[in-house]
């Protein structure tokens, strides 16, 4: 299924773990608005500090299970052995009402998400080195050596994936990569598709 013309634009995220991903999203939606991320469920347990419903729908294996049966995800995948998957009817609602949407997703469920939205535009976040993505992964305290060890492994195998996507950012420095993310956005806002949708009635007197 190809759905057409929603009023707002469909971002996908990616990026191996450590690379700052999340945080430079979290910065961005306070800095813009307009724009939202779309809330996945996962049958991973909550991390401290974690929220039901913002920042993931805690479910099941089950419950996941039934929902893919129902073909209620526009994607989803297995990511350290628990499931991710983001709800089609959410994502679709909130590019109706005109808003901006960012998947944070891997490659996996981008290739899936660009199948049925051929417009997404992909943002592939990089570390400025696998010295500097060791160091943020044992900065976080929350996983052992053999974790983190495998995470380093499963992120080299994500990053070959980068030419996969329109956009590269390099996340040395935060607030340089805060830009260049924000710039995309606010460029893709003004191109001729969205423009025409979002100013249709003042085209319309302008032309008149």
């Amino acid at each position: 299924m190809t759905l057409n013309a929603p009023a707002g634009s469909l971002y996908v995220i990616s990026a191996p773990s450590g690379a700052g991903k999340t945080s430079l999203v979290q910065r961005l939606l306070a800095d813009l608005p307009q724009v939202g991320v779309s809330v996945s469920h996962t049958t991973r347990p909550p991390r401290p500090g974690e929220i039901e419903g913002e920042n993931y729908y805690f479910v099941s294996p089950q419950q996941f299970e039934s929902l893919v049966a129902e073909d209620r995800f526009l994607e989803y995948a297995r990511v350290f052995e628990h499931y991710y998957g983001t709800s089609r009817d959410t994502v679709c609602e909130q590019l109706a009402n005109g808003e901006d949407i960012i998947l944070e997703i891997d490659w996996q469920g981008a290739r899936q998400v660009r199948k049925q939205f051929p417009d997404a535009r992909g943002i592939f976040i990089l570390p400025p080195s696998l010295e500097a993505l060791d160091a943020r992964l044992r900065a976080r305290g929350q996983d052992d050596p053999t974790v983190i060890a495998y995470r380093m492994q499963s992120a080299v195998a994500e990053m070959h994936h980068y030419d996969e996507f329109d956009y590269l950012i390099i996340n040395d420095d935060f607030a340089t990569s805060l830009e260049a993310l924000r710039s995309i956005i606010v460029a893709n806002r003004q191109n001729l598709a969205a423009q025409t949708r979002r100013h249709s009635d003042l085209l319309t007197r302008l032309l008149s």
